[in-house]
């Protein structure tokens, strides 16, 4: 909502300061320069992006409209399912979660919690460290080690989007310059035509250049801004994971490990020691 009121803006002050200074608007409308930039741009989005990444980067788009869904609620959920997990391993050992590891669609631990078990990324983050737990002999530094090796590799999968987002957008001013050339072009091959005819020329090119700068600046670019904005935010929710496991595994109570989890929240997000307390008891 929050970008089409942002956009709603842009067009607003830059189509309406140019009403103000007397412009004509009909001029602003050059559909060829659109189709210049705009299938240039396309098509060199398609060569410099990897076709693993396309498919994400067309996901990515409608997400970032919808905006990141993960709130307060979201996180006391969470650390309440960590708490749990933690909980049932204190009193009866590692052994007695190897069944909801293994099948978490059909664990009470995890059904309690539906929003966290329909994100199957995490819940499977989760059980593979649990399973490591399990049966593994890792020592807490080796587990640290992967799990940072691990959600470095995902940070960077997910910041693909972005990029390529980004790409575009730095590519678009060029393209610009490229409809304006080409306008120029088209502009020479009508000298000894009236002025007006040759002014209405020169005019459309530069609105290439003008379409380039503002749709990088004012529409492109802020897309791939957030989208990385977003990449952050749905990263943290595994860092809560890696700190509440790691505490467990370095012998701290289940009360203890989850506070370490809530403090690497976002301050937006982050609930307070009292309010965290009272949702995993009440879970």
């Amino acid at each position: 909502m929050f970008i089409i009121i942002g956009y709603v803006i842009i067009i607003g002050c830059v189509v309406g300061g140019f009403a103000l200074s007397g412009g004509h608007l009909a001029v602003l409308f050059q559909p060829i320069e659109l189709l210049v930039i705009g299938g240039a741009s396309a098509g060199a989005f398609v060569v410099g992006t990897p076709k693993k990444h396309l498919g994400a980067t067309f996901k990515a788009i409608p997400a970032v409209f919808k905006g990141v869904s993960l709130s307060k609620e979201h996180y006391m959920n969470l650390l309440a399912l960590l708490y749990d997990i933690l909980g049932k391993v204190r009193k009866e050992g590692l052994m007695s979660v190897e069944g909801d590891v293994e099948n978490p669609d059909a664990s009470p631990l995890f059904q309690k919690f539906p929003d966290i078990l329909k994100d199957h990324h995490l819940i499977e983050f989760i059980c593979d460290y649990l399973r490591l737990m399990v049966s593994g002999n890792l020592n807490p530094m080796e587990i640290e080690n992967l799990m940072d090796n691990e959600l470095e590799t995902h940070h960077h999968e997910a910041l693909a989007p972005s990029h390529a987002i980004t790409r575009v957008s730095d590519g678009l001013p060029a393209m610009g310059i490229v409809a304006a050339v080409l306008g120029v072009v088209h502009t020479m091959g009508l000298v000894g035509q009236p002025p007006a005819v040759l002014g209405h020329a020169i005019g459309a090119a530069l609105v290439g250049t003008f379409m380039g700068i503002l749709m990088s600046y004012g529409f492109v670019g802020p897309i791939g801004t957030l989208m990385a904005t977003y990449v952050d935010e749905e990263s943290k929710q595994y860092q809560c994971v890696k700190v509440t496991l790691l505490a467990s595994l370095n012998g701290y109570a289940p009360q203890i490990a989850v506070e370490f989890g809530r403090k690497v929240l976002f301050a937006a997000e982050r609930p307070t020691f009292s309010e965290l307390e009272g949702h995993v008891k009440k879970k």
